[in-house]
């Protein structure tokens, strides 16, 4: 199965990072309020970062380091991957 990790902008300018096998059901079910409890106070503008490719293991482990990257960091992520999209 494809895991794909994201990374999702707020609201409230926040970065919100996960895994799924189906984006646009997981950003539906953010925007709908279910799921991560992580938007119950704040709303998923759109996704700005996402990695194809993953098992469920090395998604949840890239998961794991890119939450813990500083945002500065995950900000030079979005922007590279905004680069490769042109």
């Amino acid at each position: 199965m494809n895991w794909q990790v994201y990374i999702i902008l707020c609201s409230d300018d926040s970065l919100y990072t996960g895994i799924t096998t189906d984006m646009e059901r997981r950003f539906l079910q953010h925007a709908q309020g279910r799921g991560a409890k992580y938007f119950r106070g704040r709303k998923p503008l759109r996704v700005v970062y996402r990695e194809d490719g993953h098992s469920r293991s090395s998604a949840a482990g890239r998961e794991a380091r890119i939450k813990a990257m500083s945002r500065p960091d995950k900000l030079g992520l979005v922007s590279e991957d905004i680069e490769r999209a042109d």
